[in-house]
Formats: structure tokens, C-alpha cells, sequence
């Protein structure tokens, strides 16, 4: 049997949807789902794991990336120690099922992994079929972090999210993965939705209050308690499958007689309500 290890959240959840739970040994400590997975001994967090404990494990392979800035040293030291690794960086939905392939095929299971990717790209394909036609789309504010103020811009997996579900990401025409930039010009970009997903903060620990408060936003329409939502970060800034939890999610709040609420433990379930097309 493979024994596998995974160092990144997004990796962790890609080997899930792989069905590698009988061979995962080890995780980062910032993978946190699927919860049943929770037992496996952790390895420290993910920009500094702890190579001598990975080597405790005797991994056959080692799953890691480089989806967040910091992850390089991680590489640097699983190749001075000597691991069979893999690097996954995906960056759009596409770059998503591509790794599952490849990582497929480090694993010996071709034919499983297609399936699982090909699974993935026809769900996102439903989703894009039945969301309705609208003259104006929705413009969204995405916010990864409050000071200083970080978004995605258009090389980053949200602006195609945003895209997916009718919207646009009102930071896609910035050329970058993530764009730093402060509350005033979110103010005069004039979104209509401020989609809170701070990396690595649970949702019980963003205060609302703090967010409709801004002086900068006193008096704007995005700015109204009913335009402002927390979501959970892990299902939005984590380029894995479990994305179609995330993405189910914002269509039910954009759409919510298209499509109902998704189940997060089960994000391949089908959330769009019945004769909803157009």
C-alpha cells in the first residue's frame, strides 16, 4: 500500500476526492477536512512542516504545493531529505481537475483519477447551465484579508467562481493573483456584495460589526448588513474540489429559487431546484 503524505489543505482534499483514505498517513495542521480524517498524526502548519516527523512516517510520496506564498522552503527541504514529492499549484478550475490527473498517475490509478476530475468539471458545468440570465451582473468584492486589504484579481481562481455564477470579481481587471488594495477603492468600485473570506480565520471569529463600520463605507449600499456575508474560507480559498461547495453556496445566495442550499459534506450533491433553467 502507498503511504501518503499531504502538506497542504487543498492537497489534502484532492486526495480525498481521489478516495485515498486508506493511504494518507500524515497531514499539514491546517487540513481540516473531511473531519473523519481528522485522527492522522499532523506535521506542523503549512508553510513550516516539520520534515523529521515526515520522515517518521515513511511516506512513499509527499503531496505538496505551492498555492500560497511561503510554501517554496517546504519543496527546498523535501528534496535535501531525499522524498519522492509532488508539486501541485493550480490556479483556475481547469488547473483543478488537471492535478487530479496528475496525481493520478503518480498514484497508479489512471482511471479512477479521470473519472473523479471528469466528475468535477460536468458538475461545474451544470451549475454554469442553470444559472440565470441576467442584464447586470452581480459585481463582487471578495476580501482575503482586512489590513492590509487583500483581494483576488483576475488570475486567481475567484474571478472564474464569480464568472461562473453570473457575477463579476469588480478587482478582475488587475492582472494578478492577489491585489493589495484598501477600502476606499473598494468604496468607489461600487460592488454589490462584500464576500468576507479571510485565509485561515474561521467564520465564528469575523466579527461583522468590525467590517460595516469602516469609515469608508459609511452610507454605501454594499455595506448593509444584508449585503455583507462571511463565508467559510475553506470553501472558497482552497483550489481543491470541495470548490463546488463554495460555488453552490454563493448561487444559492445570488439565486435562492434556482438553487437551494448545498450539503458540505457532500459537494458533488446536486443543489439546483428543478426546471430552473434559463
Amino acid at each position: 500500500m502507498t503511504r501518503i503524505v499531504s502538506i497542504c489543505p487543498s492537497n489534502t482534499e484532492i486526495l480525498y476526492f481521489l478516495g485515498m483514505e486508506n493511504q494518507v498517513v500524515g497531514l499539514d495542521d491546517y487540513s481540516d477536512w473531511p473531519v473523519a480524517w481528522n485522527h492522522l498524526p499532523r506535521l506542523g502548519p503549512d508553510l513550516n512542516i516539520n520534515i523529521e516527523k515526515v520522515k517518521s512516517l515513511e511516506p512513499d510520496l509527499v503531496v505538496a504545493s505551492l498555492s500560497v506564498p511561503g510554501m517554496e522552503k517546504n519543496i527546498e527541504r523535501l528534496e535535501r531529505a531525499g522524498f519522492n514529492y509532488i508539486v501541485l499549484n493550480p490556479k483556475s478550475i481547469e488547473d483543478i481537475a488537471e492535478d487530479m490527473k496528475t496525481l493520478g498517475k503518480a498514484l497508479n490509478i489512471n482511471q479512477q483519477a479521470h473519472h473523479a476530475a471528469e466528475q468535477f468539471l460536468a458538475e461545474i458545468d451544470q451549475i454554469r447551465n442553470h444559472i440565470p440570465k441576467r442584464t447586470t451582473p452581480f459585481r463582487l468584492y471578495w476580501e482575503w484579508w482586512p489590513k492590509p486589504v487583500f483581494t483576488p484579481g483576475r488570475r486567481n481562481w475567484l474571478t472564474e467562481v464569480s464568472r461562473l455564477v453570473g457575477a463579476i470579481n469588480i478587482y478582475e481587471d488587475m492582472d494578478q493573483e492577489s491585489v493589495k488594495t484598501d477600502w476606499s477603492d473598494v468604496a468607489a468600485r461600487q460592488p454589490d456584495l462584500a464576500l468576507i473570506v479571510w485565509t485561515g480565520i474561521p467564520m465564528h471569529r469575523v466579527k461583522k460589526e468590525l467590517i460595516t463600520s469602516r469609515a469608508e463605507w459609511q452610507g454605501k449600499e454594499f455595506a448593509r448588513d444584508s449585503r455583507i456575508h462571511i463565508l467559510e474560507e475553506g470553501w472558497y480559498c482552497r483550489p481543491s474540489p470541495r470548490l463546488l461547495t463554495g460555488i453552490k453556496h454563493l448561487a444559492h445566495l445570488l439565486y435562492p429559487e434556482h438553487f437551494l442550499a448545498p450539503d458540505p459534506e457532500r459537494p458533488f450533491l446536486s443543489t439546483i431546484v428543478k426546471d430552473s433553467s434559463g
